[in-house]
């Protein structure tokens, strides 16, 4: 699987660990940056991920600032985008199986890194669960989408 991730100052230290593992996994990766502790605007870094995902470039996208919330919300305003604030296993498993989350978004702040391996690794081989329900749901929220992005 392509996956792009991308973090701002607050929540590279973190990438630098989920890329090895997402490697070591077998997945091809699509680095957006940053790099350093020198401060950044995390929307820069959450829009050529979730660019990246909507244009069918990579599968999913992983983003990590210090909370995860920056992240999540400027993802979520990207049309197409599900993008879910995980920091727990069950969460993790949850968002994937009832949402189709197609975007994670994890704090470096809040957990550490053999908690944030470990939902990447739940996040990453759960699949959507497909029932009729959770269809429903995830196209509900998709109709909510278009009736917002096509207004003037």
């Amino acid at each position: 699987m392509k996956i792009a991730i991308g973090a701002d100052h607050a929540g590279y230290r973190l990438k630098d660990v989920i890329v090895p593992l997402l490697e070591s996994l077998g997945h091809e990766i699509e680095d957006v940056g940053c790099d350093c502790s020198q401060s950044v605007d995390y929307p820069d870094y959450a829009m050529p991920v979730c660019e990246s995902v909507v244009s069918g470039k990579a599968e999913r996208g992983i983003l990590i600032c210090g909370t995860g919330i920056g992240m999540s919300i400027a993802a979520n305003k990207v049309p197409g985008i599900r993008c879910a604030l995980v920091h727990d296993l069950f969460s993790a498993q949850a968002t994937r199986e009832h949402n189709d989350t197609n975007v994670l978004a994890m704090g470096e702040r809040i957990i550490g890194p053999g908690v944030a391996e470990e939902i990447v690794k739940v996040w990453l081989s759960t699949p959507f669960s497909n029932g009729e329900r959770h269809v429903g749901r995830v196209n509900k929220v998709m109709e909510i989408e278009k009736k917002f992005n096509s207004r003037p």
